[in-house]
């Protein structure tokens, strides 16, 4: 139920997504009720193994799940066909992965720019948008730089920089500060919770670093694939 005065980017109502057959059976998420609002940085929290993956899978259209519903800007995704909710995602989603998949034959510009090329944006523009993105993130000396010439961390920022380019409705991160230092963690993080203050934009952040809790607006606490607890976070701890 929605106890916000704001609209919800993401409504899931009773949620149950199960893995595997008969004995086998694991049930991951076991209804789950939790609406993110427009406006917010949520914080997706608990034990490794509690379903929080799959949860932000099944918010993006990604695993289809077994019960229940979950609605993305108003939309159901349960009524849309595969190649729909692609679209759909695309149109309105950016994710962050701990793993970059970054093309390893373009350079960092080029690899931020490939959303906007998918877009048919002109080459010129779009990595002028990129290498802007990526001064935004701390790597205006590194535009022209192959994966491979980068470290973990440059790498995980310029997939967020990508992830960013197309200036996302809903924003889905996975453990988007596990390659970097502390600085650069809170860099990121100041970033991203300029993104959720945006009035029609949305950010859900899975993490386990417990340094960045204070970026958040709300905390949810997924443990055995049920939201345990929902804190809200005083911003006053922002500096």
């Amino acid at each position: 139920m929605n106890d916000d005065s704001r609209p919800a980017a993401v409504r899931a109502q009773h949620v149950v997504k199960s893995f595997g057959n008969g004995d086998t059976q694991v049930t991951v998420l076991k209804g789950i009720d939790l609406d993110i609002y427009l406006g917010e940085l949520l914080l997706l929290v608990g034990e490794s193994g509690g379903g929080k993956t799959t949860l932000l899978s099944a918010i993006a259209g990604i695993l289809d799940i077994d019960d229940g519903q979950i609605e993305v800007l108003g939309v159901p995704l349960s009524g849309l066909p595969s190649s729909k909710r692609t679209s759909f995602r695309g149109q309105t989603m950016g994710f962050i992965y701990q793993q970059f998949n970054l093309l390893p034959a373009l350079t960092a510009a080029e690899n931020v720019a490939v959303p906007l090329f998918i877009q048919k944006m002109r080459r010129p523009e779009a990595l002028r948008r990129a290498r802007a993105m990526l001064e935004r993130v701390g790597l205006a000396d590194r535009t022209e730089f192959v994966p491979k010439n980068l470290s973990g961390g440059q790498q995980q920022r310029v997939a967020i920089a990508r992830a960013l380019i197309n200036e996302p409705r809903l924003l889905i991160c996975d453990e988007p500060t596990a390659a970097l230092d502390g600085p650069n963690g809170q860099k990121i993080m100041q970033l991203l919770r300029e993104v959720g203050r945006s009035p029609d934009r949305c950010v859900i952040v899975v993490t386990h670093d417990s340094r960045i809790f204070h970026f958040g607006d709300r905390m949810a606490n997924l443990t055995d694939g049920r939201i345990v607890n929902i804190e809200h976070i005083s911003q006053e701890r922002i500096a």
